[in-house]
């Protein structure tokens, strides 16, 4: 499609060691930069990390350590973490690089300044040292900073101030002319309606009172305020002030960002760029944040979560490789958390994912296929025969599913990218099904059975190709078995020299063909690449899905119960999420779970539902959540198992 496309994240704070929030905002750039690239257009993929202000030099102190000492050691897990999850980045900035980064910073303020749009003054005001910025009376919460739960400090000196004032105007035309330049349209209204409040702003900070930070260019005095300094990385990694041919390339560039540093981002950044004569951004992406299973993710409550801890754990219960469940890590966030909304990180719904999407629907489509081409056909893809029966529907479905998956990643709906390709495999399971290529075989039907094989196995490929983005991993794993090592053997040797690993090179266009794979191509069956889960607790079930190898003995441990809703309502301040009150017989629970849109609250009271009964109570968005519903999913819809017969309440399924 050609094209180029700059995606940045925000850069990390090194106060501290990252998490997975700071995972959950890695990954959706890494996912949007490689579906970029299988679009065929040329990417730049830039993270880091922000080293400067009195937050840091604080939290330095507190551990014992020299500043930089402390910052080269925080930076040097944050650039862990990006090889922890596969990122294909193509770059790392910091703001302490002084080659890069300083001479960026200083060459914006000069501009800036040349414009007319500093000057100094003597002031009194409330500072937040957590959030770096300067508050009013009326952000406070109790006297508090909503976010950190800090006093803030009275500060009274003499600081460099932006004009920010003075474009107010400007940045109501760019809202203005583009409606898209904030993503969701909620952060986009939100930024709107501060355009017409927006006060000159504090850059700097006497060097007595902050020393670590850039100086200000001809004013030792000050050194360059940390959003000022810290916004620029954007540029300066792309050779602002030293490389104008590379910047011009490059910029503007997709913001991805999280939502408590939208105003930065959508008001400040902008006018900064207009004040020095340079384009404002091309688009701010603005996430919502993660809680633990239900909870707030702080270091206050000490339910900080280590992304690749959680992908060890789950590689021990599996038996996956770690790089698989680091995959599997990535899929549970992109698939949980609709983008722009806040999400909820589960172990058990992390299983439950593991288990019903990757074993069962992906991995079940190989497992059960490449015996069959062993078995059959001596290992060797067979030439398959004409159409017949639902190949056709299946060929069409396939050829459609790229178009499909590439309009919901431009519209940043990655839910339902993978919906779609979710779709397709489980297409594919159910052609299986019907064609029965094992009694065609019996039958003596061989081509036909050959060709069965095939169409399952293009339906397959098609998929990877398009969980390239989301999988980067697993699917080279796929590859390898479909008879396509070579795609596997040049990644290690990547990732052996010390490079990022940006994939196979395959493209969208190879997912719109159909009968890509060659006749005569030996596979490779091995073992399972998503082994299942298994322990000796009550299975997760997940809402929305069904897991078809559920052994008898597994079965037998699900208490199903019959319930009748007596009540229903939306969960406030979420999208999908409904509170039942389930009478059981012997008591009535509350139950939360996701249906919206496919039901709304009064459609569901007086239903008979089946539901798991022996499942540990949990949170759910700060609501207590003691059970889970039985539905079906099929082509992206989904319906509640219900009752016709006026059986009690608390009556066991078996």
């Amino acid at each position: 499609m050609g094209g180029r496309f700059y995606i940045t994240t925000a850069i990390d704070y090194v106060n501290a060691t990252p998490h997975i929030g700071h995972a959950y905002e890695k990954v959706l750039a890494d996912v949007l930069a490689r579906y970029h690239r299988l679009a065929g257009e040329e990417v730049f993929f830039l993270t880091g990390t922000d080293e400067h202000g009195q937050n840091i030099a604080h939290a330095a102190a507190q551990a014992g350590e020299d500043v930089k000492a402390f910052v080269d050691r925080n930076a040097a897990a944050f650039q862990q973490l990006c090889r922890d999850l596969n990122l294909s980045n193509d770059d790392f900035i910091r703001t302490t690089d002084r080659v890069r980064h300083w001479p960026a910073v200083q060459e914006i303020w000069r501009r800036v300044a040349a414009a007319g749009d500093l000057y100094k003054k003597h002031y009194r005001a409330l500072y937040c040292v957590q959030c770096e910025a300067f508050v009013t009376l009326s952000e406070l919460v109790d006297g508090r900073c909503p976010r950190h739960l800090t006093e803030p400090q009275v500060v009274e000196e003499e600081n460099y101030f932006f004009r920010l004032s003075r474009y107010r105007e400007a940045l109501r035309r760019l809202f203005e002319e583009r409606p898209d330049f904030v993503i969701p349209e909620s952060r986009f209204a939100e930024m709107w309606q501060l355009v017409d409040t927006l006060e000159d702003v504090s850059v700097s900070r006497p060097v007595e009172k902050l020393s670590w930070g850039i100086p200000v260019p001809d004013d030792p005095s000050h050194v360059i305020y940390v959003w000022f300094d810290a916004l620029t990385n954007y540029i300066s990694a792309i050779g602002f002030g030293q490389d104008a041919e590379r910047f011009r390339t490059w910029w503007p560039a997709h913001h991805l960002i999280g939502k408590d540093i939208n105003r930065f981002h959508s008001l400040l950044w902008p006018a900064m760029l207009l004040s020095a004569g340079l384009e404002p951004p091309r688009q701010v992406l603005v996430h919502g944040f993660l809680t633990l299973e239900g909870q707030k993710i702080s270091k206050t409550l000490g339910n900080v979560i280590d992304p690749m801890a959680v992908a060890r754990e789950l590689a021990d219960r599996s038996g996956a490789e770690l790089e698989v469940c680091v995959d599997a890590v990535r899929y549970f966030l992109l698939r949980e958390v609709p983008f722009g909304q806040d999400g909820d990180f589960s172990r058990a719904q992390l299983v439950g994912r593991f288990n019903a999407d990757l074993a069962n629907d992906y991995g079940n489509l190989l497992n059960r296929t490449l015996p069959l081409v062993e078995r059959f056909f001596q290992g060797v893809l067979p030439e398959p025969g004409p159409e017949e029966g639902g190949d056709g529907e299946l060929r069409r479905q396939a050829e459609g599913t790229a178009e499909a998956v590439w309009e919901c990643v431009r519209r940043y709906d990655f839910q339902r990218a993978l919906a779609v390709i979710w779709q397709l495999l489980g297409a594919a399971n159910r052609y299986l099904d019907r064609e029965a290529p094992w009694a065609a075989y019996r039958a003596g039907r061989r081509e036909r059975a050959g060709t069965v094989l095939m169409n399952a196995l293009e339906a397959l490929r098609v998929a990877t190709i398009l969980l390239e983005p989301v999988l980067p991993a697993a699917t080279l794993r796929v590859w390898s078995q479909l008879g396509h090592p070579e795609y596997e053997e040049r990644a290690r040797q990547v990732r052996q020299q010390g490079e990022v690993d940006r994939g196979t090179g395959l493209r969208l266009e190879d997912a719109r063909r159909w009968r890509w794979l060659r006749p005569g191509t030996r596979v490779r069956p091995a073992r399972p690449i998503f082994p299942r889960v298994e322990d000796g607790t009550p299975p997760q079930v997940q809402e929305g899905t069904v897991q078809d190898t559920l052994s008898l003995e597994e079965f037998r441990k699900l208490d199903l119960r019959v319930g009748r809703v007596v009540e229903a309502r939306r969960v406030p301040n979420t999208d999908r999420l409904i509170e039942l009150r389930v009478d059981l017989g012997t008591e009535v629970r509350p139950i939360v779970t996701g249906l919206v849109p496919h039901y709304q609250p009064e459609e569901l009271v007086g239903k008979t539902i089946v539901v798991v009964a022996n499942l540990e109570p949990r949170r759910v968005r700060g609501v207590e959540s003691r059970g889970m519903l039985l539905a079906a999913e099929w082509d992206g819809q989904l319906a509640l198992v219900t009752l016709d017969r006026d059986l009690p309440p608390g009556a066991r399924v078996s």
